[in-house]
């Protein structure tokens, strides 16, 4: 018997793979505890079903929960003004993006202000003026004023209030367990998930659990790289679901921007537009000195596109003309990854090329926009910690709270991964290929090529939300009997207890963080925002015998060391397919496109020239690849099937009328 929330819940035994192992039965399984995973139980159970529960490794561990930037943005409808907008105008932004099915993006656009609205009175602080509007700015690829935000914890508001709800419920909490298979019936088009397999962290014993619905709220591929902005207590989840074989889609496109590394955040908006410092040192920190300078032909330019990454913040290539402000995430790279130097963050004082004899900034070399953005902000202070402290002091707040006083020591940098675009596969309800399966958040992979920044929190909101409604009115059946699932499961149950005991009995081999980070490093090098076929095709081949190898190359010492186990191969099944996937766009013709640069970089004459690149122009833009995993086999299949255009919609009232009291349109 275990006690989760204020109940106690009695599991069945069952043998399965010649061991006795606990199973809870629940008619839909969440797994994961960020926005997306509590409100889709929010929803279900506001929906009349109660017979739910989640499934999480730690109920604090979450993206959702943990990161943020200066400003972090939720992007939904206008909502404010007289600027005009539509449901249909916000989906042709989504749409034209790149490589987002048009049906997707009009679910996208007109849930927002719904959803959005639920969170304002759950008491999420979003500021609206005295007449109740809730006013909005432009943010990145963003045609409006669509984006609104409470600050640099946005998410981590939405995530807090979205648990009280869900406490308020009374809704059970498995904390502590590690989904490491997902249990399958049938073949084909009617494959269905059936439950899940867990690990409990601490003690590193199986437990499973028997459902007919799972809601899959892991978030992105966080721990395939090492440089990432993800926290650190978010780990890979995609290549159990890629394993059981849920399709992935548009698994080659995500974000990658400047973040610090010693605290992970994101280090956009407000921390660039105050003009700060970029010093490179040694790896142990001496032989200080600025880099920036050589790669922009004037100081003013070099000024202005520090500025520009503000708002310009996820690398793109299309940034990278003369000027660009995605030179310098190129110069960034160059100085810690070719070079092994350091690079850090100076805001204590402003660039040397622009500073004037008594250490101010001297703004007649800012270009005119730099110029007028900053004098408007109020934010002509001397030094960059002091402009930072004008126009957000929050963003220096949080930095404070988390014990860095960047008005007392330079902040290290790396260019990290930020988002995942791509992921598993949805439907219009979020269903995967795999029914009964429904990845929501940053695991579904929603969006295309690019994204308007925000996005991705409202996404959070619209995938649980109709994932919660499509369950609530198609799929009642109660979960599969305890024998009858422990049948079922025995595959991958056995699956898990050779790993076990074979890494258990692995002595002298490596532990498995020391794994970790040459698998992320591979990673970091060749698939993250600069990629050239030959390298790609050289880590699927490492990638491939790694997992091959991996049950006598690993040592788990201690039972709570076999999570790390199991994180490492779910790992290395997500970057093989990622990989995979981004050498057959290259093969297909693919080129440099969203946020990562394909083929030769020459930085030589960046400050004349910039940075040539061949530029993929829309090329693929109005196709989506989808990628099917053979975990058996090790092999990926691909589909590129063209993006579904924006629907019509029905707008007749008495033809929606009818249609929804027919229970005709949650189909």
């Amino acid at each position: 018997m275990i006690k989760v929330q204020n109940r106690e819940i009695k599991p069945q035994y069952v043998i399965s793979g010649g061991e006795k192992l606990p199973v809870y039965s629940f008619q839909t399984i969440v797994v994961g505890t960020g926005a997306a995973g509590f409100n889709a139980a929010d929803t279900l159970y506001r929906l009349g079903r109660e017979d739910i529960a989640i499934v999480t490794e730690g109920l604090k561990m979450g993206t959702s929960r943990n990161t943020g930037s200066d400003k972090q943005t939720y992007y939904k409808l206008t909502l404010a003004g007289n600027g005009g907008d539509s449901v249909r105008q916000m989906a042709q932004t989504l749409f034209e993006g790149g490589s987002m099915h048009g049906d997707i993006a009009m679910t996208e656009a007109a849930m927002s202000a719904g959803c959005f609205y639920k969170l304002v009175n759950l008491g999420v602080p979003f500021p609206h003026n005295r007449f109740g509007e809730y006013v909005g700015y432009k943010t990145d690829h963003d045609p409006r004023q669509r984006a609104t935000s409470c600050g640099p914890l946005t998410s981590r508001y939405m995530t807090e209030h979205l648990e009280r709800a869900v406490m308020e419920k009374d809704i059970p909490i498995f904390d502590g367990y590690r989904v490491v298979e997902i249990i399958t019936q049938g073949d084909g088009e009617e494959k269905r998930a059936a439950g899940l397999v867990a690990l409990e962290a601490e003690k590193g014993g199986l437990v499973l659990f028997s459902a007919d619905n799972v809601i899959y709220a892991t978030g992105g591929p966080s721990a395939i790289y090492q440089a990432s902005v993800y926290p650190q207590s978010q780990t890979c989840a995609s290549g159990t679901a890629l394993a059981a074989g849920a399709r992935g889609i548009n698994v080659t496109e995500s974000q990658y921007g400047i973040a610090s590394t010693k605290f992970r955040w994101n280090l956009s908006g407000t921390y660039q537009q105050v003009i700060p410092t970029y010093i490179s040192t040694a790896a142990d920190g001496s032989d200080p000195r600025e880099f920036l300078d050589g790669y922009f032909a004037t100081p003013g330019a070099m000024a202005d596109a520090i500025f520009l990454k503000g708002y310009q913040w996820p690398f793109d290539p299309r940034k990278l003309g003369r000027g660009g402000s995605s030179i310098v995430d190129m110069a960034v790279f160059a100085e810690t990854k070719e070079k092994g130097r350091r690079v850090f963050l100076d805001f204590r004082r402003n660039p040397s090329a622009v500073q004037t004899r008594e250490g101010g900034l001297d703004f007649s070399l800012l270009g005119p926009e730099t110029r007028e953005y900053l004098e408007r902000s109020g934010a002509v202070q001397d030094i960059p910690i002091q402009r930072l402290r004008q126009m957000n002091p929050l963003a220096y707040q949080l930095y404070l709270d988390h014990n860095i006083d960047i008005a007392k020591e330079m902040l290290e940098i790396a260019v990290c991964a930020q988002h995942n675009n791509g992921g598993l596969m949805g439907n219009l309800w979020w269903e995967s290929n795999l029914r009964h399966f429904f990845p929501v958040g940053e695991v579904n992979g929603t969006f295309g090529v690019y994204r308007p920044g925000g996005t991705a929190l409202n996404s959070t909101q619209v995938g649980s939300t109709r994932a919660a409604q499509f369950i609530s009115e198609n799929y009642s059946e109660p979960p599969m009997g305890a024998e009858a699932f422990a049948k079922v499961a025995e595959p991958a149950v056995c699956r898990c207890l050779e790993l076990i005991r074979r890494a258990m009995g692995n002595e002298g081999a490596p532990y498995p963080q020391i794994l970790r980070k040459k698998y992320q490093q591979r990673m970091d090098l060749c698939g993250a925002f600069l990629r050239d076929l030959p390298q790609v095709e050289e880590a699927i081949r490492e990638c491939k015998e790694d997992l091959a190898e991996m049950d006598r190359s690993v040592y788990a010492q201690i039972p709570s060391q076999l999570r790390d186990v199991f994180i490492n191969r779910d790992i290395l099944y997500t970057q093989y397919v990622y990989l995979s996937a981004i050498a057959e766009y290259i093969r297909r013709g693919g080129k440099s496109r969203g946020s990562y640069l394909v083929g030769a970089r020459d930085l030589s004459g960046c400050a004349e020239h910039g940075v040539q690149t061949e530029l993929d122009n829309g090329a693929f833009s109005g196709q989506a690849c989808e990628v099917a995993f053979d975990r058996e086999n090790m092999a990926c299949s691909f589909a590129w099937e063209a993006v579904r255009p924006i629907p019509e919609g029905e707008s007749w009232f008495e033809t929606v009328y009818n249609q929804y009291i027919r229970h005709e349109v949650i189909r």
